[in-house]
């Protein structure tokens, strides 16, 4: 058994290659192998967001605070609210984030393949991301 204290795993910021505007990560596990889960509680600023991306595990995403969107390849943005839990299959394109004029934090919880939990695409298309939502 391990106990993290907050200070040993400090917040980072998300990597632009990957979001567009400011997202902060905290890691909650990356579990050794043999084990694949990877657990992080990611803020998103009002208007950041993801890059598109599959991921070859899926994913489960489980909203803590504030206004998200989630849209998969080909269909409508979805808006997302505390206590909604979003399933994410294997291979499925899609992007998530905050709303425009609020932000959100989720928990993201996935696991690795061979060391990999995503593959990560295109940015969103402002026209994409400011579509309204159903």
């Amino acid at each position: 058994m391990e106990i993290f204290p907050p200070a040993a795993r400090p917040s980072r910021r998300a990597s632009a290659e990957y979001f567009t505007g400011t997202v902060w990560q905290d890691v909650v596990i990356e579990a050794p192998a043999p084990a694949r889960v990877r657990a992080l509680r990611v803020a998103f600023e009002p208007g950041a967001r993801t890059n598109w991306h599959t991921h070859p595990l899926g994913q489960t995403l489980h909203v803590l605070s504030g206004v998200g969107r989630v849209q998969k390849a080909g269909e409508p943005v979805r808006e997302i609210h505390p206590g909604d839990t979003v399933w994410i299959a294997p291979g499925e394109k899609h992007w998530h984030g905050a709303a425009p004029e609020i932000g959100m934090v989720h928990l993201a919880i996935q696991e690795a393949d061979g060391g990999a939990t995503a593959d990560w695409l295109e940015p969103v298309a402002d026209a994409d991301y400011l579509a309204p939502p159903v």
